[in-house]
């Protein structure tokens, strides 16, 4: 399975909300396999395992600001009566013990690779700003 789902694709649907990188509930279920609705129903019932850290519910105002700024959400859910719930990083790692199958293992680690990624390439770029305004310092 991990080989089916690119780290790109996966950091495409990486969204920043509330200052965090998060992943919505929909593109997760899509990932796993599983209709949107039971990877509610299975986060609801291990609610222990998701503290505000991990997954937080969107606002009515956030979710209508991410759909009217991403053309990808006016899609599959366009008219979802549930708001979406986003996962951190650590929201997303604690799901494949709630899925529980061998998908959800697979996918996990591959949203894992991605994280890093993206943190990786933030960072090259943080560091090649800092460079850049020491080099255009040198030069005035």
């Amino acid at each position: 399975m991990t080989e089916l789902i690119s780290i790109e694709s996966i950091t495409s649907g990486i969204y920043f909300i509330r200052g965090q990188k998060v992943k919505l509930d929909r593109d997760l279920a899509e990932l796993y396999g599983v209709e949107p609705k039971g990877l509610k129903e299975q986060v609801r019932r291990n609610i222990s395992r998701f503290p505000r850290d991990f997954m937080f519910k969107l606002s009515e105002s956030e979710e209508s600001l991410l759909r009217s700024q991403n053309a990808t959400l006016k899609g599959k859910g366009k008219h979802s009566k549930y708001l979406f719930f986003a996962f951190t990083e650590q929201g997303v790692a604690m799901l494949s013990s709630a899925l529980n199958s061998k998908q959800a293992i697979d996918v996990n680690i591959t949203i894992m690779r991605a994280f890093v990624k993206m943190r990786e390439i933030l960072s090259a770029n943080k560091e090649f700003s800092e460079q850049l305004k020491i080099i255009e310092a040198q030069l005035a």
